[in-house]
């Protein structure tokens, strides 16, 4: 099968042929159909956070159709339609048993520590299977998986109450993904901070208030829009720490801000003036829940949530052509999400 593979850290993916996968004993194997692209695979490719072994697969954003039942599996069919949870867990160590299998102790993750969907085909736990549902498609199914589920994740962390004003502060697939996940759990306002003109008229669109660094501060304009007060809940998925402090600094009385984005590099609080002084709190956002990606798989069926106008477009199978959006979203010049579709 073809496959796109991280080969060394800090270089270009690569395209190769490789055997196809078997499925083990409570495994299936699927024939991908989607596999979104995530800034995070840009960190995996240029060694910014590690993974397992070389050459690896990239891409925890998976969609397709069931291919191959591995021993023992009887929870799904051939030809089912499914996305994968990307968390690979045991279910039976201290963390499973309190429902924070993000942090299995025996944990590993498709596409950083076992192959992902930059593939024609891969395996995965048959437990990891969500059904998609009908009328969702496999690109929307997959960009589910990560960038919807680590939005929904954060305004659950940041304790999101109707009535709360809310800043969002990066525009790509997560940003646009917590702002309309936003509303429909009661947000009466929702602002959209970012640089770029084409990803803001796309939360305009959600119905977001946009926010642009180049008309002034982003928190004096926030303070300004909520007659000083402030946002009661801030979410940061840039992964930058001026961003990161913005967040912080743009909080009412009380307010909570939810930290996703990915930095090895630490930002600066104001302990004083934006933590004591307003009773504030600062929250990290590691991943999701498998029951959140369940609920989510219902709000898009439903019509609660639109992830097509997330997907600014497809792209083959191709090494130089995910390559090229790879350093897009490496110089924070991507689209709001590319999906790979083999």
């Amino acid at each position: 099968m073809r496959c796109v593979q991280i080969f060394e850290l800090g270089k270009p993916l690569q395209q190769r042929e490789t055997a196809l996968p078997e499925p083990g004993p409570g495994e299936i194997r699927i024939r991908i159909e989607a596999a979104g692209m995530c800034h995070s695979d840009t960190h995996y490719r240029d060694g910014i956070a590690s993974v397992a072994r070389l050459p690896i697969t990239p891409g925890h954003e998976i969609a397709g159709r069931v291919d191959a039942l591995g021993p023992g599996v009887d929870s799904v069919d051939i030809g089912d339609r499914v996305a994968l949870h990307y968390l690979v867990t045991c279910g039976r160590c201290d963390a499973c048993a309190r429902g924070l299998e993000q942090f299995c102790r025996h944990g590993k993750m498709l596409g950083k520590h076992l192959d992902g969907g930059y593939a024609q085909y891969t395996v995965a736990p048959a437990h990891n299977a969500i059904p998609v549902a009908d009328g969702v498609g496999a690109a929307e199914a997959a960009i589910l998986m990560c960038s919807s589920a680590t939005a929904f994740h954060a305004l659950r962390k940041a304790r999101l109450a109707p009535g709360d004003r809310v800043a969002v502060f990066g525009s790509g697939g997560l940003g646009l993904s917590a702002i309309q996940l936003a509303f429909a759990c009661g947000a009466a306002q929702v602002f959209a901070v970012d640089i770029d003109p084409g990803k803001l008229a796309t939360a305009r669109g959600f119905g977001a208030t946009p926010i642009d660094p180049a008309d002034g501060p982003p928190v004096r304009q926030l303070r300004e829009a909520t007659g000083g007060d402030g946002v009661e809940v801030a979410l940061e998925f840039a992964g930058l720490p001026l961003t990161q402090r913005q967040a912080v600094a743009a909080l009412a009385v009380q307010g909570r801000a939810a930290i996703a984005g990915i930095t090895q590099a630490p930002f600066e609080v104001d302990s004083f003036g934006d933590l004591i002084c307003r009773e504030t709190e600062v929250i990290g956002v590691s991943d999701h829940l498998r029951s959140e990606l369940v609920t989510l798989m219902d709000f898009l069926h439903r019509g609660k949530l639109d992830l097509k106008g997330v997907i600014a477009d497809t792209i083959p199978l191709d090494a130089d052509v995910i390559n090229q959006r790879l350093d897009a979203l490496a110089g924070f010049r991507g689209h709001t999400r590319t999906v790979i579709t083999p």
